[in-house]
């Protein structure tokens, strides 16, 4: 599948943001110590930076520090671990009940209520599975197999397995950040 089929007719209504290239995606891989799965590779290279389905903001890498993938997954691990050191007794409550998937996390994403996603870093497969941790820092949901899959089960009734019983279908849209602009 390529890129463009991979993505195209995911959103229904779509503005693209700024793009990754290639350096980018390889500069990020080369900083983060492992290679970026494929579904998330094409989201980059075809959306970009922005607000998918009015709910969930994906970190791409670039110039941008609030938008960039490097400082994001940094800045959530770092302040996800000071809230946690505070709490010796925290446990999360991970579906499935395999706890390593934490262990093994980097954080690409955030939604607009404040939930983290991140892939479960596990080295020789193509992709990494998406988990969502809650606002809570204590519920950790599967999202999905990849970026691709995860947005598919938002946009039905799958999603309130992974935001919470209340949750409704978020819409098909896309809306990309606004392009700098140097003079």
């Amino acid at each position: 599948m390529t890129d463009a089929t991979m993505w195209e007719g995911m959103f229904a209504d779509g503005v693209a943001g700024p793009v990754a290239g290639e350096a980018d995606l390889a500069q990020a891989e080369g900083e983060l110590g492992f290679p970026l799965p494929a579904s998330y590779r094409a989201f980059c290279r075809h959306w970009g930076a922005g607000l998918a389905l009015g709910h969930v903001r994906v970190l791409t890498p670039g110039p941008e520090p609030e938008t960039d993938l490097v400082t994001g997954a940094e800045l959530a691990a770092h302040s996800i671990g000071a809230v946690l050191a505070d709490r010796p007794e925290h446990r999360f409550e991970v579906e499935g009940d395999d706890g390593t998937v934490v262990e093994r996390a980097c954080f690409f994403g955030r939604t607009e209520a404040g939930e983290f996603l991140f892939w479960d870093v596990v080295p020789g497969r193509p992709e990494y599975e998406i988990w969502v941790l809650g606002a809570d820092l204590e519920s950790v949901r599967f999202g999905g197999a990849d970026l691709a899959d995860l947005m598919r089960r938002l946009q039905g009734p799958a999603v309130r397995g992974i935001l919470g019983m209340g949750a409704s279908p978020l819409p098909s849209t896309f809306v990309g950040d606004a392009i700098p602009v140097t003079h």
